[in-house]
């Protein structure tokens, strides 16, 4: 599947970011959850909704405060999709 080549670069940033041995399982599953969220809408393009909310979909919560804190640093507009939904603990 395409991806908006913004949303792409950011998220390659992102994923460099995190400590290395979460690397891979992190961008495995992210790409896996954007995708199947973009089809959910019907495009054929993964964009920044989707990236947010496969990160927000299961994150541990040991590593809540990292994502937020790289989703910040990395230019995701988390806030605009309405995320947090609900505070982590």
């Amino acid at each position: 599947m395409d991806w908006n080549p913004e949303v792409k670069e950011r998220f390659r940033v992102f994923i460099a970011k995190i400590p290395v041995f979460h690397r891979h399982i992190t961008e495995v599953a992210v790409t896996k959850v954007a995708q199947e969220l973009a089809k959910g809408r019907n495009s054929n393009q993964v964009q920044e909704q989707d990236v947010v909310a496969a990160f927000f979909s299961d994150v541990p919560s040991p590593f809540y405060s990292m994502m937020i804190r790289l989703l910040e640093q990395t230019g995701f507009d988390y806030k605009k999709y309405g995320y947090p939904k609900e505070a982590k603990r």
